[in-house]
């Protein structure tokens, strides 16, 4: 028997060893295969064209649309049928699911996932990662740590409940202009943080996105990041941890890593990069840089 991962975001199915994954954790397609893994992807609709999450529409090409187009996007979640499906897959090869989902508070994937377990009760156990994009993706790491490790479905659920209190996901926008389109800010303190170049942190906290700090100018973000990652205890670098980058470029996520260079020197020999994927990226847009980790 193998435990079979879905994951909400890129939801994907594994089986004899291999991954099932969704795509608000960012896993790309080309990450899934190496891994096994058969994507269920939300779906990001501009106007009248719907396209399946980083299937036909690429990251890049998702920013690209963004930033040339007059309409903005909206997603959808992953609907009960479709993890319905997943489920039977994996309960005819005589496996067991965990799933792992965005947070329940950011997307209505979670509920879809509970709604369709209900004939599967003791086959298929639901996480609410509680989290989103590269804090969703270190819990599908953890969870595929305990899978190696031999852990039943059950076992690997009840560990990444009590896990995924210790993420941490932080992140420093390049501008408010989207969190205005998606209704999350004002128009005025849009316009009036745009003329003082404030650039906002931002942080999941009980699963929902809140506002933690506010700079002036890239260099006094950076600084400000650094200092609320400090405050959290630190970085556990036992644990998996991501760094990612919104937009079609990285330049402002390696000059953040030059500035926090005491916090990666000699810790690790490799960073963890990965980009911020179109559901989230639709409401922070293209120039914010994100760090997920386990706190010490």
């Amino acid at each position: 028997k193998s435990v079979i991962f879905i994951i909400g975001g890129l939801a994907a199915i594994v089986f004899g060893g291999d991954l099932v994954v969704d795509s608000a954790c960012d896993i790309l397609p080309a990450e899934a295969n190496e891994l096994g893994i058969i994507h269920l992807p939300l779906k990001v609709i501009f106007g009248e064209e719907e396209y399946a999450d980083a299937v036909n529409l690429s990251h890049e090409e998702f920013y690209e649309k963004l930033i040339e187009s007059d309409v903005f996007p909206s997603t959808s979640q992953v609907p009960p049928a479709d993890f319905e499906d997943a489920y039977e897959r994996v309960i005819k090869e005589g496996d067991e699911a965990v799933v792992i989902t965005v947070s329940g508070k950011l997307s209505g994937t979670y509920q879809s996932a509970m709604i369709a377990k209900e004939d599967y009760e003791e086959k298929v156990f639901v996480v609410d990662s509680e989290n989103v994009a590269v804090g969703e993706r270190i819990l599908v790491y953890k969870g595929l740590k305990y899978a190696a490790e031999g852990l039943s479905a059950k076992e690997i659920a009840e560990r990444l409940d009590e896990d995924k209190k210790r993420i941490r996901l932080m992140a420093l926008l390049d501008t408010l202009e989207y969190l205005k389109k998606g209704g999350r800010i004002s128009s005025a303190v849009a316009f009036a943080g745009g003329l003082l170049s404030i650039k906002p942190v931002v942080a999941i906290k009980d699963g929902s996105i809140e506002l933690i700090g506010k700079a002036r100018g890239s260099k006094q973000g950076n600084n400000l990041l650094r200092e609320l990652i400090a405050k959290s205890n630190g970085i556990d670098f036992e644990e998996p941890f991501v760094l990612a980058y919104s937009g079609l470029s990285d330049k402002l996520l390696q000059k953040y890593i030059k500035d926090s260079g005491e916090i990666w020197e000699g810790k690790v020999d490799k960073l963890p990069v990965c980009t911020v994927g179109c559901a989230i990226g639709a409401h922070v847009g293209p120039g914010a840089i994100a760090v997920a980790f386990f706190e010490k």
